[in-house]
């Protein structure tokens, strides 16, 4: 009945943002939604992203998990303001769920992890930036693939130290990056040279930005990121609006994207689809040190040192609504002795509920609450109204009949007997 319920405020828009989202500030309304998700939520004895609870700062070591993506979903609520130029009173809010599993474990990730909301601009934001990063230190380290291969024959030849802490320090750094060398070459020319080939990169599109305008016709269309695959999949899309709200799944992006000299440009989707892997880890929370590999070459050291939490691992933790202790993740918030216990368990079940409702196919792709047939339409899991539901509906509505038709019947036998006292009033004045 939660997860109903949730719906419903949802769908009356009883709050004019997502549940587990405080009061916003009265900035830009993309920056006040963006800074206020889940500022309600008070670090715990646990936190460790510089915030204070009882006047100490304390610490979350989530280093050894990683992100694994859930779910993209659009949904439709009620906007602070009418929008004239949709002519609606609606907005639409983007969303992705994803997870922190321990050790890599993202194919299984059934325990001792972290469910968590955000925003999907945030997401994409902090995700794209850590794959561009890998990307850029993978082709540095496959160019060092023949650089590696002289400092190999220079130290063979001079039987020289210091060539050959240089080729170890090119061995670890492939190692780092899953490096190829019989193949890395080909995939690095193909990123550097997308634009020659006709190729746009996808990640550029994810914020709403005009592409196409025609004075003529009046036709203009913005692009930005949209879900599908009943969102499994982050995708570029066109919208009629400036703030991407109405999209239109009739139009196609290639066919409106142009480069400087007004040729058509197709959208590549390398960097992107990185950041929706399914039944893989989109990014390790380990920050990669590359320091520590080049100047220290003691295993034994390198296993003592400090290990530190990655930057996108931090920045989604952060902005995230959190669901933690229904699914044992022992590294989350732990608020028992905490002086916000009521606020903290209250924030925390609102956000699972609300995820649930989500995970169970409530809204549709387009973010409208699903309803069909007299119940609720779930899409991709089998959820159908219980007996016990059918039975109280059924209920009510015969209630409902039979007190109508008493309400008609009291009513008739009053007004038949209001006009027989009024007979006989009128027999008595005449006599």
């Amino acid at each position: 009945m939660k997860v109903l319920s949730a719906v419903t405020a949802i769908s009356l828009g009883i709050a004019s943002a997502n549940p587990f989202a405080p009061k916003m500030t009265r900035n830009t309304p993309k920056s006040s939604y963006i800074g206020s998700l889940m500022d309600k939520a008070r670090p715990t004895p646990n936190s460790q992203l510089g915030r204070r609870l009882d006047g100490e700062d304390q610490e979350i070591d989530i280093s050894s998990y990683s992100i694994k993506f859930e779910q993209c979903q659009y949904i439709k609520q009620y906007a602070e303001e009418y929008d004239e130029e949709t002519d609606s009173i609606l907005e639409t809010k983007r969303f992705v769920i994803f997870r922190l599993c321990p050790d890599s474990s993202c194919s299984s990730c059934n325990y001792n992890y972290g469910e968590y909301i955000v925003d999907m601009e945030t997401y994409l934001q902090s995700t794209l930036q850590h794959k561009q990063e890998e990307q850029e230190n993978y082709c540095q380290a496959c160019e060092e693939c023949e650089e590696e291969e002289a400092a190999n024959d220079d130290a063979a030849a001079a039987n020289d130290d210091g060539n050959r802490r240089r080729s170890l320090a090119i061995l670890k750094r492939r190692s780092l990056y899953n490096v190829d060398c019989s193949s890395c070459y080909t995939q690095c020319q193909n990123i550097e040279n997308m634009e020659e080939n006709g190729y746009v990169d996808a990640s550029e599109y994810i914020e709403c930005e005009k592409v196409y305008e025609n004075e003529n016709t009046g036709v203009v269309y913005y692009a930005g990121a949209i879900c599908g695959n009943s969102g499994t999949r982050i995708k570029v899309g066109l919208f009629t609006d400036e703030e991407c709200n109405v999209h239109d799944g009739d139009a196609s992006v290639d066919q409106y994207l142009k480069n400087e000299n007004g040729y058509n440009v197709k959208l590549s989707y390398h960097l992107l689809k990185q950041t929706f892997v399914a039944n893989e880890c989109v990014a390790s929370c380990t920050k990669v040190d590359e320091n520590a590999n080049e100047d220290n070459d003691d295993d034994a050291a390198q296993e003592d040192a400090e290990v530190e939490t990655a930057e996108v691992c931090e920045n989604l933790y952060e902005a995230a609504g959190k669901c933690e202790n229904p699914h044992g993740f022992e590294s989350g918030m732990d608020y028992s002795y905490s002086d916000y216990y009521d606020i903290q368990v209250a924030n925390e079940e609102t956000v699972c509920d609300y995820i649930t409702t989500i995970q169970a196919g409530h809204f549709d792709e387009t973010g409208e609450v699903v309803i069909s047939g007299g119940q609720t339409t779930i899409l991709g899991n089998s959820v159908q109204t219980t007996g016990g539901q059918k039975f109280a509906l059924t209920f009510f509505v015969i209630g409902t009949v039979g007190l109508a038709a008493y309400a008609a019947l009291l009513h008739r036998k009053l007004t038949k007997d209001s006009k027989a006292d009024l007979a006989d009033q009128g027999d008595g004045a005449m006599a």
